[in-house]
């Protein structure tokens, strides 16, 4: 009884497994099919996304978008190839769990990487409205410097104190930014006080004159000075001119010089840069001049000494009165001669 069920078994196993090997050898054409297709559909994608992307490159300016639109047409080519495979081999319900699967997948890490994807297509929109290139001078959020890199995710900034800031994309792209090399010159700002004694349109000339003999300023037509305000203790006016930005002359250096040379315009001309003068009131309620304040916070010792001087001086006088109102009144004594007689 025991020697049938065994035999049963094995009956069963052998039929199961020699039904596998028919199927197996009866898909196996298919099989070979899929696995050919898969090969010459990764080898198509790798051929023509190269192809795409040195023409991308010639057509766009971004060379993000160009390599991002390559890989996009690559996974493509390669996804339609294995679903071609999988519908030889009879699973062409396993390529429509495949899609939804995929689906629910992309959602998830959508949400899971909210940042990533929103910097992902800020830098996608930012390469196609190209708002700046690499070597550009641009300022956002506090950083100012040099575009050293730009990414899809992010954009690396070079500051003018050496160091690297990594900017988010999605940061530049929803703020203020400030491109200073889009038009090639900048126009510098300094201010500069005359006294009131002064003739602010005779200062105005000079400093315009002068500044347009440095070979640093551009656009001399554009060279101003303005008076701008009445201050405390001079007329506050402010020298406007352009240079090329970025230049052979940096902001810096162009800045240094300008003011060098308006003090030594000034000077020479004899105008006089005034700085703030105050006036000191001394006591409670003001008004009291230094000297008379000072002699009357003397030393005590000094003030003890002064009045022992003067009673001593006083008594001095007192003793040499009363010794002379003395000797006037005492009568005077008779001469040797007159006694004698």
């Amino acid at each position: 009884m025991e020697f049938t069920a065994l035999g049963e078994f094995s009956s069963l196993i052998t039929d199961k497994l020699q039904s596998w090997l028919e199927q197996t050898i009866a898909h196996l054409p298919n099989f070979v099919v899929a696995i050919l297709i898969t090969i010459v559909f990764s080898i198509l994608a790798r051929v023509l996304s190269r192809m795409l992307r040195k023409g991308l490159h010639r057509a766009l300016e971004s060379r993000q978008i160009a390599d991002l639109l390559a890989s996009i047409f690559k996974a493509i080519v390669m996804c339609t190839g294995l679903f071609i495979a999988l519908e030889f081999l009879g699973l062409s319900g396993t390529v429509t769990s495949l899609l939804a699967g995929a689906g629910i997948v992309g959602l998830a890490i959508g949400f899971a990487f909210q940042d990533m994807t929103e910097n992902l297509i800020a830098g996608i929109a930012m390469g196609i409205r190209k708002p700046f290139e690499l070597g550009d001078v641009v300022q956002a959020e506090g950083v100012f410097g040099n575009v050293r890199a730009i990414n899809l995710r992010n954009t690396i900034v070079e500051t003018f104190f050496g160091q690297i800031e990594v900017i988010p994309n999605k940061i530049l792209f929803r703020n203020i930014l400030t491109n200073y090399s889009t038009i090639g010159v900048r126009r510098l700002e300094i201010p500069v006080g005359i006294s009131y004694g002064d003739d602010p349109a005779a200062a105005a000339k000079l400093l315009t004159d002068k500044m347009n003999e440095c070979d640093f300023v551009v656009k001399k037509e554009e060279t101003a000075v303005y008076v701008e305000s009445f201050g405390d203790s001079s007329i506050n006016m402010l020298v406007w001119f352009w240079i090329d930005y970025p230049g052979d002359t940096g902001f810096m250096v162009a800045r240094h010089e300008a003011v060098i040379l308006i003090k030594k315009t000034l000077e020479e001309a004899d105008f006089l840069i005034p700085f703030p003068i105050r006036t000191l009131d001394f006591g409670a309620k003001g008004g009291e001049k230094l000297d008379s304040m000072l002699s009357s916070q003397k030393h005590p010792g000094e003030q003890k000494a002064e009045t022992n001087d003067q009673s001593q001086e006083s008594a001095s006088k007192q003793t040499f009165s009363k010794e002379h109102a003395t000797k006037a009144d005492a009568p005077s004594s008779p001469s040797d001669g007159e006694s004698q007689s």
